[in-house]
């Protein structure tokens, strides 16, 4: 078929490798130090390898080329995050910082029910923004829950009424070094987010938190579903 697909000129290219790396599909590998289009059903047509090409080396053709095959990319991408979680369980890394999904399943929902004890609603580890991977499988459909870490000794009812079902993601801006919108936007960009809720204490310092959220929506490009929850000092819901 027909179709707009990237042009890479080989003699431009100084094989930096920013391209692929923008390449979220994987269609680009480097191979004898020049960018190459290894994947034509991999590439979107979309050109996010463009922008970031010191050189000019990347353009738009429009030729016979192979249909863009996104269940292709899915199935790459998933065992690529696999090897990389396979890789982190052999002890690479900090092993608190592995990352994993976690099962709160029908049964411990019933227990709870029966037991009136509280249950754990936090579905993946870790939780911390900054030790985050920027894509795993538990984000596919996901709804996030971005928490100022405090709302959680604030507001007794955290992991019912806002972590139940959510990926959840905490941090403090005023603690934490650097700015959350760099990796949130990263997230959102690379993942299928359905859904995103910003639960922030009323104090000034989370301000940060909601507006490194508010921009990595705004960056990504996405039209996603949003909403900003306030907790006050006393552990009340603000309107």
């Amino acid at each position: 078929m027909i179709r707009k697909i990237i042009h890479i000129d080989e003699e431009k290219c100084n094989g930096c490798g920013i391209c692929a790396e923008a390449c979220h599909e994987g269609a680009i590998d480097i191979v004898d130090g020049k960018a190459k289009l290894v994947r034509e059903n991999f590439c979107d047509g979309f050109g996010d390898c463009l922008p970031g090409c010191p050189t000019g080396a990347i353009t738009f053709e429009e030729r016979e080329a192979p249909a863009y095959d996104e269940t292709a990319v899915k199935e790459a991408q998933e065992k690529k995050m696999m090897k990389e979680m396979e890789q982190h369980a052999a002890g690479q890394g900090c092993p608190g910082s592995r990352f994993m999904q976690l099962k709160n399943n029908e049964e411990t929902s019933q227990t709870t029910m029966t037991s009136m004890k509280p249950v754990s609603r936090l579905g993946q580890w870790p939780c911390q923004i900054k030790l985050l991977p920027t894509q795993a499988p538990f984000y596919d459909g996901a709804k996030l829950l971005i928490a100022a870490d405090c709302t959680a000794y604030a507001y007794a009812n955290m992991h019912e009424d806002f972590m139940k079902g959510k990926v959840t993601m905490i941090g403090c801006p005023k603690l934490d070094e650097g700015d959350y919108t760099e990796k949130l936007t990263e997230i959102i960009s690379n993942n299928n987010i359905t859904g995103v809720t910003i639960v922030r204490m009323e104090v000034p310092c989370c301000g940060g938190l909601q507006r490194a959220a508010e921009n990595a929506l705004k960056t990504s490009g996405k039209f996603i579903p949003w909403q900003v929850v306030t907790i006050s000092r006393d552990g009340k819901i603000l309107e």
